[in-house]
């Protein structure tokens, strides 16, 4: 009898549900996630002939037990944490929230829910995905940084330093001032040591953009001749999309980053707003991609301008204009899947040679 294992991951602890393909509960346990615990709930689960395991997640605190099953032979179902949401709601009445009424709306959703993406364990994928996200932290700490060295330099200097300021044009203003009093001399220190953590925060960021864009083309990717994707970028798009031909066709991959519009029309008015639903980093990306089109003279540019002029504001013309890189990203990944699935024993794992997918446009260099 085929059962769905429905799983609500924590740190230390998963609760899981047993349930049939008629939403019958089997039975229900809790077990931890440490050597023993794990070992314990891969027997309970291997009681079932035929089983999915469907984990809450996947990308995030449910990753380590997903890959572990993974590694172990299951197949693991990626159960969306807003997906599981709407169905406790449905489920139960109300907003309620406990491990076994997670592990139950896991599971429902899981059976009721067409398309969830299986979780593939795909070790290049695995170690860029680590190093995007090592990537992203240097970053923000790179922010925090300079708005600290900005605070004490206005206070240094009138009217402080540039906005937009590397730590080599922040050591030489720094050079210039030899302040007497306590305060003054306190403050340059610190801004000293500030500049050297940036100085150090740059320099790991370099490296990490080094590794990143080394293996994104040892992936085959083409991503980086796209105008306005970075080795970070390129690396969060093929990390978290992973199998492009999971997407039926570009607008299910819009539908999924967020930039397709959802449809508001009541009545005779016809209109659509913002989504603030899917994936907001690969979001962010195409957003960042098209914030570089729109400083460079591109064909981005060409057709935010033409928004414009058709009477659409700022706002409507980017998110347009992201919608349209989507297709663009959409087309490019597409086709250097196909690629690599054409080379035969020495493409990528993961992918097969039959696909319902369109073809990608040919003119999709045109934005790149």
């Amino acid at each position: 009898m085929p059962v769905i294992i429905g799983m609500d991951p924590h740190k230390r602890s998963a609760t899981v549900e047993v349930i049939t393909e008629l939403g019958e509960v089997v039975t229900v346990g809790k077990f931890g996630t440490d050597q023993s615990g794990y070992a314990d709930m891969l027997s309970f689960g291997r009681r079932f002939p035929e089983r999915t395991w469907a984990v809450e997640g996947c990308n995030g605190v449910g990753r380590h037990i997903a890959h572990r099953l993974v590694h172990d032979g299951e197949t693991v179902l990626d159960v969306p944490a807003k997906l599981s949401a709407q169905v406790r709601v449905f489920a139960t009445g109300n907003g309620r929230k406990t491990d076994p009424v997670d592990a139950h709306s896991v599971a429902l959703a899981a059976l009721r829910a067409p398309n969830l993406a299986r979780v593939q364990v795909d070790p290049e994928l695995v170690v860029m995905t680590m190093l995007v996200d090592r990537r992203d932290e240097l970053g923000r700490a790179r922010t925090q940084t300079v708005n600290r060295l900005h605070r004490l330099l206005l206070e240094l200097f009138p009217r402080g330093a540039k906005k937009f300021l590397s730590a080599t044009q922040a050591r030489a203003l720094v050079a210039t001032i030899r302040p007497r009093d306590i305060v003054g001399k306190t403050r340059r220190r610190l801004a000293v040591e500030l500049i050297a953590e940036l100085e150090a925060i740059d320099k790991k960021t370099k490296a990490a953009d080094k590794d990143l864009r080394e293996l994104v083309i040892a992936r085959g990717s083409t991503l980086l001749d796209l105008h306005g994707i970075g080795p970070s970028g390129a690396a969060r798009l093929l990390a978290d999309v992973g199998d492009i031909h999971r997407f039926g066709n570009r607008d299910r991959f819009a539908s999924w980053n967020g930039t397709a519009p959802l449809d508001a029309s009541s009545g005779e008015q016809q209109r659509h707003r913002l989504s603030r639903a899917g994936n907001r980093r690969i979001n962010r990306t195409l957003h960042i991609m098209g914030v570089v089109q729109l400083r460079n003279p591109t064909a981005g540019r060409v057709y935010f301008d033409g928004k414009k002029a058709a009477g659409k504001t700022s706002m409507e013309a980017m998110r347009a204009l992201k919608r349209r890189l989507s297709n663009v990203v959409y087309a490019c990944m597409l086709a250097d899947q196909k690629r690599c699935e054409a080379a035969g024993p020495a493409g990528h794992s993961g992918t097969t040679l039959q696909s319902s997918v369109t073809g990608p446009d040919p003119g999709h260099r045109s934005f790149g």
